[in-house]
């Protein structure tokens, strides 16, 4: 398929294994089921400097146009998702975490406002933090990133900017 993207899942947890991964699975099944390409899966731990490496990695590889990222996204000491990955975009995508919130409010309500689900771009990678529960990464994929992502969506989608080699 000419669409299908080349996609990235990183989970951030300091407990879950693969079996254990409800999110990373969720997403991976998702973007399987859109027929996009699962080029690669992993799970760290919440250090900013660990997951500045993985992502910095998958940044430069050419075969990954879209990073997935569950977890760390809160508003505790321990989640460091925001400040790890933050300093590696060129451009924020602003409207990302304010839409994911939006559509959060009407299914979690004020809890949402502790969520720092961002988007961003590098190196022509889009990157996408959510959430680490299921339910988050499925506002996030069913509300935006499965519409956006798709090259065939209109009048814009983030699949477009790639394809033609930035933004």
């Amino acid at each position: 398929m000419t669409g299908s993207l080349k996609i990235a899942v990183l989970t951030v947890s300091d407990t879950r294994t693969v079996e254990t991964d409800t999110s990373g699975q969720f997403l991976c099944d998702a973007l399987q089921e859109s027929q996009h390409l699962l080029i690669d899966r992993k799970i760290e731990i919440d250090d900013i400097y660990r997951l500045r490496s993985v992502v910095s990695l998958w940044i430069a590889n050419p075969e990954i146009e879209v990073i997935l990222i569950t977890g760390g996204t809160g508003f505790t000491t321990r989640d460091s998702t925001p400040e790890a990955i933050t300093p590696l975009l060129d451009s924020q995508i602003d409207g990302f975490g304010e839409l994911f919130r939006a559509l959060s409010f009407q299914e979690i309500g004020t809890s949402t406002v502790q969520s720092r689900a961002l988007g961003g771009m590098a190196n022509d990678t889009l990157i996408f933090c959510m959430p680490g529960s299921t339910g988050a990464c499925r506002t996030g994929w069913n509300g935006i990133l499965k519409e956006q992502l798709d090259i065939t969506f209109r009048p814009c989608n983030f699949a477009e900017l790639i394809r033609k080699g930035g933004h």
